[in-house]
């Protein structure tokens, strides 16, 4: 670790630190507004920031919001708040927020690109960006406001553990974790919260069948195994595993050293013909306190729980686990059940609808547009799946939309090669800017909303800009 980049480090959590004061300056008689993003990172966020303020018996309320825009900062500004959080999300809108919250104490606890505005005394905004730290990989939104919530009291490291399941919820979990999110990771060790073991990169190992795992194993895509439920039984009974346990099928969970031994061997033997062959584990970050074979067992898992209750309208659960509510937790395992049924319906519509003008195939594209087809949330989740599918030959970008109910879409944007080092955020931009709507997001998976009527524009813009960037970057 070079001696700038641990410069850079001390300033950032220096900046925590003048935030942590500038905090305790807020009358204890002031009730806190907190604004916070609907995903695992920005649950996570707001639910570390929830523990924080309940250890200060301060009072607040909280809304769960998809998009930040100039609409929804009107309607907040005219509630009786004098002191605005602003978690896992903020950064992209300072123009918006400077403007419209004026008169109001403003605290941003954030990870995103910052938008460039000149920021005014009111707010306190916190961002690893400004210390060219990459928000995007070595600190998440949860991660921000753990180092906040730590930097004003100590005993709120028994919340990092939340901090690592947002900044998994996130994908920074990358063959390990860099220094800042290490170090959460390091806080929650010591807090007995977590464990981290080497394991297979397969997802699901608490909760799904053995067969299942393997058979829609795609990163490590497996031969003649991946993608066939019988080649997936059959695979397990030529190594000498029984898929069954007792009168149920077999987890991962249930496997013995031996047999997880055999297991690898007999993967990596189907993969010698694949560039790297052996690259079938991973980190497997385990929540200590959380019981086997349950949803919340694993930090992975947890964070798509997390995804599926605020990607379903059901934040409220996600906080609750994250804070554990033994009975929300109950609730928020029952919403992953549904947001399981909710992909099966989504990812059937776009079967069915192939060949439809609803779906644009061009070569390195392939744009969807739901309209009213599908719930506007998962859209991101369409084309996250899409993206990790193997039938990509050349890197392909997917851009997915669907209608919000006032009178604009939302649109996902995901790219199926994550070496190909392109921005995504810097790309829905710099399309967004040649039509009307407004963006956000992160190097490897941006958005937008546009106005519905603008659908077309948006497309044909889209269209043009994605050639112009293939074109680039193609040898």
């Amino acid at each position: 670790m070079t001696v700038v980049k641990l410069k850079r480090y001390d300033s950032f959590k220096h900046s925590i630190k003048e935030a942590v004061e500038k905090f305790k300056e807020v009358s204890r008689d002031e009730k806190i507004r907190i604004i916070s993003h609907l995903d695992a990172d920005g649950i996570t966020a707001c639910s570390i920031l929830i523990h924080a303020l309940n250890l200060e018996n301060r009072r607040y309320s909280v809304s769960i919001t998809q998009q930040l825009n100039s609409g929804f900062l009107s309607e907040i500004s005219k509630e009786d708040y004098n002191c605005f959080f602003f978690t896992d999300i903020g950064s992209g809108k300072l123009e918006d927020i400077k403007n419209i919250l004026h008169d109001k104490k403003i605290f941003i606890l954030d990870h995103h690109e910052p938008e460039d505005a000149d920021i005014k005394s009111n707010i306190v905004h916190v961002n690893p960006h400004f210390f060219n730290i990459d928000g995007t990989s070595e600190i998440s939104g949860a991660g921000v406001v753990y180092l906040f919530a730590k930097q004003l009291n100590p005993k709120n490291q028994d919340m990092a553990h939340i901090a690592v399941i947002g900044a998994i919820g996130d994908m920074q979990a990358n063959n390990g974790f860099s220094k800042l999110n290490q170090d959460i990771v390091n806080d929650a060790i010591n807090q007995k919260k977590l464990k981290v073991i080497k394991g297979l990169k397969v997802f699901g190992a608490q909760t799904k069948p053995l067969y299942k795992l393997l058979q829609y194993c795609n990163d490590p895509c497996i031969p003649g195994v991946t993608g066939s439920e019988s080649n997936a039984i059959q695979f397990l009974q030529q190594l000498g595993i029984n898929p069954k346990y007792g009168n149920e099928w077999k987890k991962l969970v249930h496997l013995t050293d031996e047999e997880r031994k055999k297991l690898a061997s007999g993967i990596i033997m189907k993969r010698l013909n694949e560039k790297n062959p052996e690259d079938i584990f991973c980190d497997v970050y385990i929540l200590c306190n959380e019981e086997k074979e349950c949803a919340l067992r694993d930090a992975k898992e947890f964070s798509t729980l997390l995804n599926a209750c605020g990607r379903l309208g059901k934040a409220s659960l996600g906080i609750g686990a994250c804070l554990n509510d033994e009975k929300i937790k109950k609730k928020a395992i029952s919403t992953m059940q549904k947001y399981k049924r909710e992909i099966v319906k989504t990812m059937k519509w776009y079967e069915q609808n192939q060949d439809s003008e609803d779906i644009i195939r061009e070569e390195g594209v392939i744009i969807i547009n739901a309209k009213d087809n599908i719930r506007p949330t998962m859209i991101g989740t369409l084309a996250s799946i899409i993206s990790l599918s193997n039938e990509f030959q050349t890197t392909t970008f997917i851009l997915s939309m669907a209608r919000l109910l006032n009178g604009k879409t939302k649109v996902s944007l995901r790219i199926s090669d994550k070496e190909a080092n392109i921005n995504l955020m810097n790309l829905i931009s710099q399309i967004v800017s040649k039509s009307d709507g407004e963006a956000g997001g992160h190097l490897g998976a941006a958005g937008a909303v546009i106005p519905t009527e603008s659908e077309e524009e948006f497309i044909d813009i889209a269209r043009k800009t994605f050639d112009e960037t293939i074109k680039k970057v193609t040898p």
